[in-house]
């Protein structure tokens, strides 16, 4: 295999081309992004991005980062737009055009038509002095020394910068938006992340059976009950309050000191101080109060302080919050 050992080397040089071209751009923010951040905030409309080649797959990108931080957006192929996809951009849109050379043919035809309409242009172009960075109403610098590609020819570190270009836009939207982890969670409702911002512990309970004894029941119907209700723990309860718990392990270490058990009853070997979590609490607190206890299970109460279920490690993995 041709040069086979500078594989390393090649994708460490590659790497640090970039890194030190997104690190330049600090240097090339000016007035243009201060005022094309205040009036993508103040406009009524939506933000259309487009480009040609690469810089369209990195609009797509954009796009997806804006929607999902409260910036809507449409993406529009900038070839498609000239032959009837420009019929997108409505009065109070704001169009922002990406093209590394700021002069492809199918920009110097669009440009021209979009400010025809009187929308608003911004420029993401490595070339301020070319037609689009000229013809833009505000015009976002992402110039790039050269590209990684050894020939200086395959978009890389240009197509980098203008991803990272985007995602400064997106926050600092999102900052002035007052955007919260509760706003985030409304646009990713599925996976794992959104479960994280808003499943609660009341959630999890819900699915669950709720084992529970008296202070003064058997140790044979404190272990039937665990058994049965399959969670490795009951709640010790008197007049709906949780005055104990008993894990299975405290059925064990109860066996390893005595088989003598039928005077036992539940008060004789619960622990009289579980953990408790209220059930309108986020299941990442369940998480959290199960890790820094070093605990599996952790019993739920409602606002009354009555008991209401329990909640296991294994809920949580289920839903893919561990």
């Amino acid at each position: 295999m041709k040069n086979s050992n500078n594989i390393i080397e090649n994708a460490k040089n590659t790497i640090i081309a970039e890194s030190k071209a997104i690190n330049n751009l600090a240097n090339l923010i000016d007035f243009n992004f201060e005022n094309a951040v205040k009036n993508i905030y103040k406009s009524k409309g939506r933000v259309i991005i487009t480009g040609i080649g690469k810089s369209a797959n990195i609009a797509t990108k954009i796009v997806a980062t804006f929607n999902s931080t409260g910036t809507p957006a449409v993406f529009m192929h900038a070839a498609d737009a000239i032959h009837g996809d420009l019929g997108n951009v409505l009065q109070d849109d704001i169009v922002i055009c990406i093209s590394k050379s700021g002069n492809t043919p199918e920009i110097k035809v669009l440009v021209p038509l979009i400010k025809n309409y009187g929308n608003k242009i911004i420029a993401i172009t490595g070339n301020i002095d070319s037609f689009l960075g000229k013809n833009a109403d505000f015009t976002l610098n992402t110039y790039v020394e050269k590209e990684a590609c050894p020939n200086n020819l395959a978009p890389t570190t240009s197509t980098t910068a203008q991803l990272v270009m985007g995602d400064a836009l997106a926050v600092c939207l999102l900052e002035l938006k007052g955007f919260t982890s509760k706003d985030f969670a409304k646009y990713h409702p599925g996976g794992a992340l959104g479960k994280r911002l808003y499943l609660r512990v009341d959630d999890l309970v819900s699915k669950n059976e709720v084992p529970k004894v008296n202070e003064d029941d058997s140790i044979a119907k404190v272990i039937v009950e665990i058994s049965e209700k399959r969670l490795g723990v009951t709640a010790v309860i008197k007049e709906d309050k949780i005055i104990g718990i008993i894990t299975d392990g405290d059925i064990r270490r109860m066996l390893n000191k005595t088989t003598e058990i039928n005077t036992i009853v539940a008060k004789d070997i619960m622990g009289k101080k579980p953990k408790t979590i209220h059930k309108d609490a986020m299941a990442v607190e369940a998480l959290d109060a199960l890790e820094n206890n070093s605990i599996t299970q952790i019993l739920v109460v409602d606002d009354n302080n009555n008991y209401f279920g329990v909640v296991h490690l294994h809920d949580l993995i289920k839903e893919g919050i561990f």
